[in-house]
């Protein structure tokens, strides 16, 4: 059976209120929750973007659910930091905690004043970071001079059993590459034949555990509202990369969202007014090999998706089972790949 996951948008809600939500996720029946890390939110109309580890710390104390996060060791978090929050929220709450190491976006490193990498040396950075990381949790004393520098750092509270280290992508090439030191796959809504591509690229070059999918989506309670809320709030998100990548504010994305219409929104977003639809985009996604789905309403108000989707969705993913026979739904998603993060993943 699928586990069917909260988002948490740290960058459309505050810390306080985004709380509340997860709160409310576990109450109405979610299985668990993930959520963003960021400095800076995409569009000033999101207006938000608390401190994610901060928030963990709360939520994990507040509820039973699992949580992850996708986050970027290399600039912004130094590797040991990194690994010593991690290993401290997972001491704290053992086999409830995972992370999702990406190579990052500049919107939320450029605060360092560092130069921006290319995407081929921040990739290396990231393949650094996380053999540090591993080590740390394993409880070495490690000295690394590489693109990133530590000198005789250890963590003294190591987790018993350290938190996986997911894989963020977006790409297939990048899906192929973590194979080799990931602990699973979590990409966002792609069209159905790019999404069966990157999981073959990460299994069949010995890529372990599970396969998590962020899904984008608006409902309410017209078409037309549905789309005006994905319009107004996921606009500055629906470009590929490099964009996403490199824009380093929330003003630069605003600009370059100022003319998106509804139909390129729709590439990016699963917008319906119907649940029916919902339920069937979603158990396509299922039908794919994902293992968990974590549903990311895009609108700011999350009280009404929490409790229709809980009520009408969720009982019926549950039912439908991961493994339909013929062949699965092709699901309504992106001709290019929408950035997870919120979190796209990087």
């Amino acid at each position: 059976m699928v586990t069917v996951g909260f988002h948490a948008s740290h960058e459309q809600i505050s810390p306080g209120r985004l709380l509340q939500d997860v709160q409310h996720a576990e109450r109405a029946g979610f299985d668990a929750a993930m959520c963003s890390d960021h400095i800076e939110p995409w569009s000033a109309r999101q207006g938000h973007s608390g401190f994610a580890w901060s928030w963990l710390g709360a939520a994990l104390a507040t509820t039973g659910l699992r949580f992850g996060v996708v986050t970027a060791p290399g600039q912004r978090y130094h590797p040991a930091i990194i690994a010593h929050a991690s290993a401290t929220l997972a001491s704290m709450f053992p086999g409830r905690f995972w992370f999702a190491p990406g190579s990052g976006e500049n919107m939320n490193e450029h605060v360092t004043g560092d130069a921006w990498p290319p995407k081929d040396i921040r990739q290396r950075r990231l393949e650094e970071c996380v053999d540090v990381i591993r080590r740390l949790h394993r409880g070495e004393e490690v000295t690394h001079r590489g693109l990133v520098t530590v000198e005789q750092a250890r963590i003294w509270d190591v987790p018993e059993s350290p938190p996986p280290l997911i894989a963020p992508a977006i790409s297939v090439d990048t899906a192929r590459r973590a194979a080799a030191w990931a602990d699973g796959l979590v990409t966002v809504n792609q069209p159905a034949p790019k999404l069966r591509e990157m999981l073959a690229a990460y299994r069949d070059n010995g890529g372990k555990g599970k396969a998590v999918l962020q899904v984008h989506l608006s409902w309410a309670g017209s078409e037309e509202e549905a789309a005006a809320i994905a319009l107004d709030q996921w606009r500055t998100n629906t470009f590929a990369p490099p964009i996403p990548w490199d824009l380093p504010t929330a003003g630069h994305f605003d600009g370059v969202g100022e003319h998106v219409r509804e139909e390129q929104v729709r590439r990016s977003v699963n917008i319906s007014a119907s649940l029916g639809q919902h339920v069937d985009w979603l158990g396509g996604y299922a039908e794919l090999g994902f293992d968990e789905l974590y549903l990311h309403f895009v609108a700011q108000e999350q009280a009404p998706f929490i409790d229709a989707f809980a009520a009408d969705v969720l009982p019926q993913l549950r039912t439908r089972g991961t493994a339909a026979a013929g062949t699965p739904a092709e699901p309504q998603l992106v001709r290019a790949a929408a950035n997870p993060a919120s979190d796209a993943p990087a």
